[in-house]
């Protein structure tokens, strides 16, 4: 029998009746389950950061979900106010999760809020497009229902010879965008795997880990049949966790 990797998922802190809780929503742990053939276990953020390196030592990889909340910019260096919705328990304990895992040589894969959070955990910076005018490039209308916030689409060019362009097979791609906060300044030892409108970067790859560290800007989960770019991620992920991963482009260990 196959193995079926153990894949840790973070959690979130949420108000459930009137109380913190921690949560994760569902399409992240069935697409775990579903298509990259793994068994989700979920991570809570309410526990001190010196847990992460245990916990990692019993998973096969780690997945950043994307999340409503926003990084508080102090924890890459920033005196910009923070702004709300936030959530100091996810950024504390992802971080050292983060940190673990590559320490580790685990694979850690990241969408959304994940991407922001491995480069600030590698040392890169964040910038929020509503101090911009290209939030509306990002983001749907705030007054937008569910499905028409993940209907909202737009193009991403793919770097030639990177990660991505392996895994998806062709250029450009068509992605969902349902986000405030990008990449500022790139971590050191990251490399840029696709860009979006008015140069955003939309993926990143590390080239210098042991195991892959691999994130996207968009939500893959978000009904991903028939979107073969989406599909690859969770193969890649599953792939990676059962140890038969692709390694780094040379392309992009120069980087």
């Amino acid at each position: 029998m196959q193995h079926r990797p153990l894949i840790g998922v973070i959690a979130c802190e949420r108000q459930v009746e009137g109380e913190p809780a921690q949560a994760v929503k569902h399409r992240y742990l069935e697409a775990v389950e579903r298509f990259a053939g793994g068994v989700p276990v979920i991570i809570p953020t309410n526990q001190a950061p010196a847990n992460a390196a245990e916990i990692v030592s019993r998973l096969d990889a780690v997945l950043l979900t994307g999340s409503g909340s926003n990084i508080e910019p102090s924890r890459y260096g920033s005196a910009a106010s923070a702004q709300a919705p936030t959530d100091h328990g996810r950024d504390l304990f992802g971080h050292a999760l983060i940190r673990a895992a590559v320490d580790a040589g685990k694979p850690v894969f990241g969408i959304c809020r994940g991407l922001q959070e491995i480069n600030v955990a590698l040392g890169g910076t964040l910038r929020d497009l509503r101090e911009t005018n290209l939030a509306q490039k990002h983001h749907a209308a705030p007054e937008a229902d569910l499905g028409e916030t993940f209907a909202y689409c737009h193009d991403v060019n793919v770097v030639a010879g990177s990660m991505l362009q392996r895994l998806s097979g062709s250029e450009p791609l068509a992605v969902n965008s349902v986000h405030y906060q990008v990449i500022d300044r790139l971590a050191e030892g990251l490399a840029i795997n696709a860009t979006g409108p008015d140069g955003v970067i939309e993926a990143i790859f590390a080239n210098h880990t042991a195991a892959p560290v691999f994130a996207v800007q968009w939500h893959p989960e978000w009904r991903p049949e028939g979107r073969a770019h989406d599909m690859a991620f969770w193969n890649y992920l599953g792939e990676a966790a059962r140890a038969d991963y692709l390694p780094a482009a040379q392309l992009e260990t120069r980087a």
